[in-house]
């Protein structure tokens, strides 16, 4: 009898809903992201029936199936496959970001655009665009509202617009590197009230390289995210945070997913300027881990995946 494995239920589920977003970045129009999950019929998925489904005829443990298959392989290569900019590439500085800053706050899309294309086009890997250009723009344009040097809007807007520029190049960034197609689900969601979510763009740009099965999608209330992980199985959960005001909402719903998620060891995942400048938030909100940034966080989800089967 062939075994069930949990990745393939899940992508059996992300086709069924048309949420589902593969390796390579592909994914529907994610303005329409949110009018699709609302849309599903999450109602005919029984939680029993899937959760049955992933055990396997051997009785071995999912969560030790992924580590032996999934999880160590992954390791393994995390460590060697890191895409280095080559001798080439110029160094990327603060002039790059203020330009790029001054280019989306404008409004100047397609000056946006050209800009990336031209740092591309010296020889600068679309990973080190993303976490040496693009991270600090959006940082740099929260402390620019932070200062009051712009509005509310002009951040919304600027944030947008970079998040135009990374769905631009995930294609090319996905194909920096070999990945497994098959990987293991993982949920990645702003905490009900987030406004700003372009961090957590990125992140799931980095969890589909490494060849997780990404969902992304919004999920509008707490309601929606108890549906989720009651009808799929999720290896791990990631939440994104901006703000302190945020903290009690953000343990709230940690708490209601690891007593309703129907993987009762799935892994929690945080990240976001909050837990870089408070560590010890990590531990208050009831999450296992903080991603330090985009790129560590498939590589700590892994490690995490590894730890809670050795519990089991």
């Amino acid at each position: 009898m062939a075994e069930a494995r949990p990745q393939l239920a899940a992508r059996d589920l992300w086709d069924n809903t048309n949420a589902y977003v593969s390796g390579d970045g592909s994914a529907a129009d994610p303005h329409h992201a949110g009018e699709q999950y609302r849309s599903a019929d999450l109602s005919r998925f029984d939680p029993h029936r899937m959760g049955e489904a992933h055990r396997t005829a051997s009785g071995t443990s999912p969560v030790n199936r992924a580590v032996e298959f999934h999880i160590v392989p992954k390791l393994v290569l995390a460590h060697t496959g890191r895409c280095d900019a080559g001798p080439q590439a110029h160094p990327l500085g603060s002039e790059e970001v203020a330009e790029l800053t001054d280019r989306v706050l404008a409004g100047d899309d397609a000056g946006a655009l050209a800009f990336v294309e031209a740092v591309l086009a010296r020889g600068m890997p679309v990973e080190r665009i993303y976490l040496d250009v693009l991270a600090p723009t959006a940082r740099r344009l929260g402390q620019m509202w932070h200062d009051d040097a712009c509005d509310f809007t002009q951040v919304t807007l600027g944030l947008w617009r970079l998040h135009r520029v990374l769905r631009e190049f995930s294609a090319a960034f996905g194909s920096e590197v070999e990945h497994q197609q098959d990987g293991l689900p993982v949920l990645l969601v702003p905490v009900p009230g987030e406004q700003h979510t372009f961090g957590l763009a990125m992140v799931a740009e980095f969890f589909r390289r490494a060849g997780w099965l990404v969902w992304d999608a919004p999920v509008p209330a707490r309601d929606d995210l108890v549906t989720m992980v009651r009808s799929e199985w999720f290896a791990v959960v990631g939440f994104s945070l901006s703000c302190e005001s945020r903290l009690e909402a953000l343990a709230s719903c940690i708490q209601l997913v690891r007593r309703e998620s129907c993987n009762r060891s799935v892994g929690i995942l945080v990240g976001g300027r909050v837990f870089a400048e408070h560590p010890d938030y990590v531990a208050r909100v009831g999450a296992d881990v903080a991603a330090s940034d985009a790129r560590q966080a498939p590589i700590q989800a892994q490690s995490l995946v590894a730890a809670l089967a050795h519990r089991i």
